[in-house]
């Protein structure tokens, strides 16, 4: 009798090479949903116990059980020498296989193309990666991996990204926001109207060129400004007479009956404030620059000059921060977006930017135009920065605008301002961390790959 020889076990691994540990938080993410769809995933960020011969098990993994194996790319991980022994072993298990698809690159960022895994069909995680698991999963049913009818997850994932997670502790703990509490407005809006025929094509263009915020609203226009501004502004277009004049309150929260709606009265107001930081920010000398759906107002070149410290801070010790500086041969200008905003109070939440300008030493060029550009530099310059840095420039960009003042007044009428408070509103978290807040006022502007070093002058301007 002869017997025949068992067949080779079912490859069903879905083997991820990887970088340690840099790629450990996208594998963290990755692995337990793959085997939410059924498959069978291994990676060294948690299979391989303390003691394990990490290397032979590695290369059993992939030599004898591995059905596909997915390859974390990035230009860091590509220059792993782990990861381009893996990237051989796959490339003779593919062979031996005869299989051209057995290993699936992941592009995790931009990297160079490497000889033997360029011309491989890749999967793109650096977009999206939930739209790049979405594109895998289709993949990996197309190629036929196998895959369990019912799903087991590791828990050891989440526990492994638990543990090395940063704690809470059931401190509170002061945070400043990025709201402005709006502490006074007019007491009462107005409503203009023509005493006679008048050209509406002229009055929406008067409007918007009219110093003080305007809005037009059927043959007349809301605004805050007194007749006598009116009179002058928009002498060209018609006479007018103040229709109505209604409590801002009352305006803001009924509109007026039979004449204007709630919601669209609301949005009249919105759009006022917001025209008013931004005709005070240009009148304080900011760069204006339209972003997809604001504008930002930065720091620009005749305001303040490169590598400049600007104070901050109103009570106890005073610090500094830059709100301009050159790093990578680009100049890049520190900025903030207003949106005013109603509910649950008025108040202005501001949106930090930062711009980039061709640089040429401490001068600055052109704005750079391709947004892509502007945001992969945003992405590289910025990533460094920490909390504490961005909220010393915010405090510092609020400290230009004030001045020695309290409060940021936007004028809306010749003797009506709506009045901003300076300081951002703080909120007070009922958890903290467990990182120490050790951050020094020098320290915020050490970082030599993004703020170049600092110099004497930048002491003295401190």
């Amino acid at each position: 009798m002869t017997v025949s020889a068992n067949p080779p076990p079912e490859r069903r691994v879905v083997f991820i090479s990887k970088g340690t540990p840099n790629d450990d938080q996208f594998v963290l993410w990755l692995a337990p949903r793959l085997e939410a769809h059924g498959y069978e995933v291994f990676a060294d960020v948690l299979t391989l116990k303390a003691g394990d011969r990490w290397r032979k098990e590695i290369t059993d993994t992939l030599q004898d059980k591995a059905v596909k194996m997915l390859l974390c790319c990035s230009e860091v991980t590509l220059a792993k020498a782990g990861v381009m022994e893996e990237i051989g072993i796959a490339e003779e298990v593919g062979k031996l296989l005869k299989d051209t698809n057995f290993t699936i690159p992941l592009r995790l960022s931009k990297h160079r193309k490497l000889f033997g895994v360029g011309e491989l069909q890749r999967v793109d995680f650096e977009k999206s990666w939930s739209k790049g698991l979405a594109d895998l999963l289709d993949q990996l049913a197309k190629l036929g991996v196998p895959r369990d009818g019912t799903a087991t997850i590791n828990p050891a994932w989440d526990a492994h990204r638990r543990r090395h997670a940063i704690q809470l502790e059931k401190i509170p703990e002061r945070l400043t926001s990025n709201w402005l509490r709006i502490v006074e407005v007019p007491d009462t809006v107005l409503y203009f109207q023509p005493t006679g025929a008048a050209n509406l094509g002229a009055l929406q263009k008067a409007c918007g060129s009219f110093q003080f915020p305007a809005e037009p609203f059927l043959r007349g226009f809301f605004s805050f400004a007194n007749f006598d501004d009116v009179a002058v502004g928009f002498e060209t277009v018609g006479k007018f007479e103040v229709g109505r004049e209604v409590p801002f309150q009352q305006f803001l929260q009924h509109g007026i009956p039979d004449f204007i709606e709630p919601q669209e009265a609301s949005n009249l107001i919105v759009s006022m404030l917001r025209r008013a930081w931004e005709n005070y920010c240009r009148a304080k000398g900011l760069a204006p620059y339209q972003y997809s759906a604001a504008t930002g107002f930065h720091a620009a070149e005749g305001l303040i000059s490169t590598g400049k410290k600007i104070p901050w801070g109103r009570q106890g010790e005073r610090r500094s921060a830059m709100l301009r500086n050159k790093a990578q041969g680009k100049i890049w200008n520190f900025g903030v977006s207003g949106n005013p905003v109603i509910y649950p109070f008025p108040h202005f939440r501001l949106k930090a930017r930062v711009l980039f300008a061709a640089g040429n030493g401490d001068s600055e060029g052109e704005v750079i135009d391709d947004k892509k550009l502007q945001h992969r530099l945003r992405r590289s310059i910025c990533k460094g920065w920490r909390n504490k840095q961005w909220v010393g420039r915010l405090l510092a960009f609020l400290e230009l605008m004030s001045g020695e003042e309290a409060a940021i007044k936007l004028p809306v009428g010749g003797d009506r301002h709506v009045k901003l408070d300076a300081t951002p509103i703080l909120f007070t978290s009922p958890v903290s961390t467990a990182l120490p807040d050790i951050l020094q006022d020098e320290d915020e502007e050490r970082d030599a790959d993004t703020l170049g070093a600092t110099t004497p002058d930048d002491e003295d301007d401190a």
